[in-house]
């Protein structure tokens, strides 16, 4: 398992090095269902970034986790979850609303810490799937700014699964845009796109950040 997990990323890295040439681009682990073993292994390879899904499955590995690591939470995140997870994580990806982001302030409050949040764009404007449409974006994050204990660092999206370069381009592409016009003075600025099937083309139209699973690690096996 372990040969192929290493296999397996080096040849991620090769095919994005066309991308990382000139910038810099993090590999998060997409570490859902995976063992604390093999993510463990990952880090070994040099991957400092890995992100889980799941509250419950991230609260069970927790403290197996190399600490040396960032660990962001990726997944759709409840209110009543965030309590959980406030004191572990550096980054959650996945705020869409000012309620989500005001009960990770007030959590945040209690315990003195700032938490990095990216907002969630819908970019295929899925009734399924969470994230702010494109055109509410800025205002959200014009309130959300004015938390205390929140701090808004970037963007991220999931695209829908699509067939093609084009297809995928077409709504990573306008995200890149809203992210370079909000964010044009801040290089440390993260736009969180793609994943497995497309972190190569989410690369291409400008993500910084790619989360990538089982492309890495091979199909989950569902229990």
């Amino acid at each position: 398992m372990k040969e192929q997990i290493k296999a397996n990323y080096e040849a991620v890295l090769k095919r994005l090095a066309p991308y990382t040439k000139d910038r810099k681009i993090t590999i998060l682990g997409a570490t859902k269902m995976q063992s604390v073993e093999n993510i463990n292994y990952l880090i070994s390879l040099g991957v400092d970034t890995i992100g889980e899904n799941r509250v419950n499955e991230l609260l069970e590995k927790y403290e197996g986790y190399d600490k040396r690591a960032s660990l962001h939470f990726i997944g759709t995140l409840q209110k009543n979850k965030v309590k959980y997870i406030c004191d572990k994580v550096d980054l959650i990806h996945s705020v869409d609303s000012l309620a989500l982001a005001q009960e990770i302030d007030k959590r945040c409050a209690k315990i003195g810490r700032v938490m990095d949040i990216l907002i969630e764009v819908n970019s295929g404007r899925e009734e399924s799937k969470g994230g702010a449409m494109l055109e509410d974006v800025e205002a959200l994050i014009e309130e959300v700014s004015a938390l205390k204990c929140v701090r808004v660092r970037g963007l991220m999206t999931m695209a829908p699964r699509c067939s093609s370069r084009e297809e995928y381009l077409s709504y990573f592409t306008p995200v890149k845009e809203l992210f370079d016009r909000l964010f044009k003075n801040d290089n440390s600025a993260i736009l969180s796109m793609g994943m497995s099937e497309s972190y190569e083309y989410a690369a291409e139209a400008g993500a910084n950040l790619v989360r990538i699973g089982s492309a890495i690690f091979g199909e989950r096996k569902y229990l």
